[in-house]
């Protein structure tokens, strides 16, 4: 529970945060723009406007970048490079607040559902749904086959096993 180091964000609202391998992305809900940082120094790399009118979290592929929409449950894929819009389509969350993409698909957290479900990132189709081990679920993030689900009311990190969605421990 120690912090290493600490930047300042550019923005009053961060919401999302993906790694692609040497930056940082944000996403800010009242900025409403998505920035790339440097890790080290926190100086702003690029930014532009997000697609999303409430941008919540954010996922790296390898690739691109992906980012949800709060306020009208849809799943943006973005040029990183121009912030251009790739495609989207509808969460099947109807408020989804996590994100995160395991290699090969993508992972959403349903704040009203209160559950995590996988999706299809070509065709935006339910793959499976599971319920949230929480009662406020938020953040998300994968590690190979575990899922780290954020809990903002129980104030816990979940570690889930992705394949099987049992509970393997949790992180105040």
């Amino acid at each position: 529970g120690t912090s290493i180091r600490s930047i300042s964000t550019p923005a009053t609202h961060s919401q999302g945060l993906t790694w692609d391998g040497r930056t940082l992305w944000l996403s800010d809900t009242v900025a409403k723009r998505i920035y790339q940082i440097d890790p080290v120094t926190g100086t702003v790399i690029r930014s532009f406007a997000a697609p999303a009118n409430s941008p919540q979290d954010l996922a790296w592929d390898g690739r691109t970048l992906w980012n949800i929409d709060a306020g009208t449950s849809l799943v943006y894929q973005i040029n990183p490079a121009t912030g251009t819009v790739i495609r989207s389509f509808t969460s099947p969350a109807a408020v989804p607040l996590g994100l995160t993409f395991d290699g090969r698909t993508l992972w959403i957290v349903g704040y009203t559902e209160k559950f995590i479900c996988q999706v299809d990132p070509v065709t935006g189709t339910l793959i499976r749904s599971f319920a949230a081990p929480g009662g406020t679920p938020h953040a998300l993030a994968c590690y190979g086959r575990t899922l780290f689900h954020g809990d903002a009311g129980a104030r816990l990190v979940y570690q889930l096993n992705a394949a099987t969605a049992p509970v393997i421990g949790t992180l105040t």
